[in-house]
Order: structure tokens, then sequence, then C-alpha cells
């Protein structure tokens, strides 16, 4: 009885921390999956574009070079370096933000930066918190250096850990209510099938 009752109140607790970001990814999870006319953003960015100088002289084409030239800037975002360039001295990178991208080509040669802004509207923000992690499948070497984007991805984490969690609670209170074993059992039954499908099955079928 006692496990029963701490079990309802971790189900019943875990789902009102979770709620907001659990629609935030339905929501953001829709719109990637429809592309509606109107949460389109990406054409409808401002761009600006600007040159400043930096002092930034000093030091190899890599991501520490890269925080500091935005530190002169004063930029924030998480960092992802570019191609090496074959000119001398030149460093091309991103500094991301949900709402800001900056491009960026600096000379520490001539002590030039050219920067290239993007803004992107509310449905942007939206759009890119649902895929924003500051790690990149194509890219192994990148790694998170923006403070915000560890605790975004942290908070991610336990947003998964938690739905895994009321999953769980939610199985237990399925099985002790015994008049309800029989429906619940259909519904566990057909999602599993369905997500085994998805999972294994298609391979097979195509």
């Amino acid at each position: 009885m006692l496990f029963r009752i701490w079990n309802r109140k971790v189900h019943f607790y875990l789902g009102l921390y979770f709620l907001f970001f659990t629609w935030l990814f339905a929501f953001t999870g829709l719109i990637l999956n429809h592309q509606w006319k109107f949460t389109e953003f990406y054409p409808n960015r401002k761009i600006t574009t600007t040159e400043r100088s930096i002092r930034v002289r000093a030091g190899t084409p890599d991501v520490a070079t890269a925080r500091a030239v935005i530190a002169e800037l004063g930029i924030r975002g998480e960092i992802s370096m570019g191609a090496p360039s074959a000119v001398p001295g030149r460093l091309d990178f991103t500094a991301s933000q949900p709402r800001m991208v900056h491009q960026i080509q600096a000379n520490l040669i001539e002590g030039k930066a050219k920067v290239v802004s993007n803004e992107y509207n509310a449905w942007g923000v939206i759009h890119v918190l649902h895929t924003f992690t500051g790690v990149s499948s194509g890219n192994p070497a990148q790694q998170r250096d923006w403070i915000l984007t560890t605790v975004w991805a942290l908070a991610m984490d336990a947003v998964a850990a938690g739905l895994i969690v009321m999953v769980l609670s939610s199985y237990y209170m399925w099985w002790v209510l015994t008049q309800k074993r029989v429906a619940g059992g259909i519904a566990l039954a057909a999602g599993s099938a369905l997500c085994l499908l998805f999972v294994f099955g298609l391979r097979w079928i195509y």
C-alpha cells in the first residue's frame, strides 16, 4: 500500500513538472512533421551583415580562438567550426542560439571579422528547440561549449527519464486495477506491436 501511494505521487508530480516540456516537444514535433505554411521561419528570417575590428591576432584556428573572437564581439552561443580555410589566418565558424545564428568569418592577420546574423521569429525558436543539442553526429569532435546548451541538454535528458518513470508507474497502476486489465492489455499490446513494426518490421516489409 505504501508503494502504491508513493507511485501515484511520483506519477502525479512528475506529470505536472514535465507538462510544458512534453507539450513543447509534442508541438514542435507536429511542426517538424507537417511543415505548415504559417510556421515558416527560415524565409522570414532577418539578416544583418556587419564588419568589425578584432584584437585577436594570435592563435591557431580552433574553438579556443573562436571563443575569444565571439567574446570580443559580444556574441554568445554554441560554436560550430567550419571547414578549414585555405586563406592564412582565416577562421570560419558559427555561434548559434535558438533565436539567432551568427556566421563569422574572422581574419586573424588583418584583425577583421565579418558577421552575418540570422534572426528567427518565434516559430523558428520553437523549431530549433526541438533539435538544439550542441553536438553533431557528422562531427564527433564537436563538443558543447555554451553553458545554456548544456542546461538544455540536461533538461531534455530529465524529460526523457521522467517519461520512462511515468510510463512504468502507469503500468503498475494499470495492473493493480483488476477490472481494467483486459482493456489495458489490449491497448498495451496494440501500442507495442505498432512500435515494433516501425523499429524492426519495416526493413522486412520493404
